[in-house]
């Protein structure tokens, strides 16, 4: 995994690294600091949880993924989320173009 691209991702204390498809992407993410990710959308997302915790809201509900979870964000759906310090995932974007490697 760390032999990949790493990914440009403008989030303090992230390590991300990208497997770009031709219709989707693939990140190994790893946190380093608390990051709290605002209310957006995209396409469809999900995500398998390696290391530590993330608290997620979608479409209000909120949700507590720890290691050994996975999650699904449908595409349009609005959500937000507390990352913990500590966490790594593998998440699945089915864009292929939401995230640029350096």
């Amino acid at each position: 995994v760390l032999d990949l691209p790493k990914a440009d991702i403008p989030i303090d204390g992230l390590k991300a690294y990208i497997a770009q498809g031709e219709h989707f992407q693939i990140l190994y993410m790893e946190f380093e600091k608390d990051a709290i990710i605002e209310e957006h959308s995209h396409k469809s997302q999900w995500g398998v949880i390696l290391e530590g915790q993330i608290d997620l809201t979608i479409e209000g509900k909120e949700f507590v993924f720890r290691k050994g979870d996975r999650y699904l964000i449908p595409k349009g759906v609005k959500h937000s989320a507390k990352i913990y310090k500590g966490y790594a995932d593998i998440t699945y974007f089915n864009q292929k173009d939401r995230y640029k490697s350096i």
